[in-house]
């Protein structure tokens, strides 16, 4: 099983890895503002990540890891 970090405090929820994560389990947070002021990205289910790391590619500010 794959285990997906954000470091939440430096994400700027621009929504990229919304957008490319292919089980659709990588969401902006409705519930959670960080200190820049914006709703950091986090994984719905970690349950059903396979582990591709195409969220942790394409973010710009490298703020994802996912270890295997």
């Amino acid at each position: 099983m794959a285990f997906v970090t954000f470091d939440s405090d430096k994400c700027k929820g621009c929504g990229l890895c919304v957008t490319v994560c292919p089980k659709k389990i990588v969401v902006l947070a409705a519930d959670k503002i960080n200190s820049k002021g914006y709703s950091p990205a986090e994984v719905s289910d970690m349950s059903l990540c396979i582990g591709c790391a195409f969220c942790a590619k394409i973010c710009p500010d490298c703020v994802i890891t996912v270890e295997k």
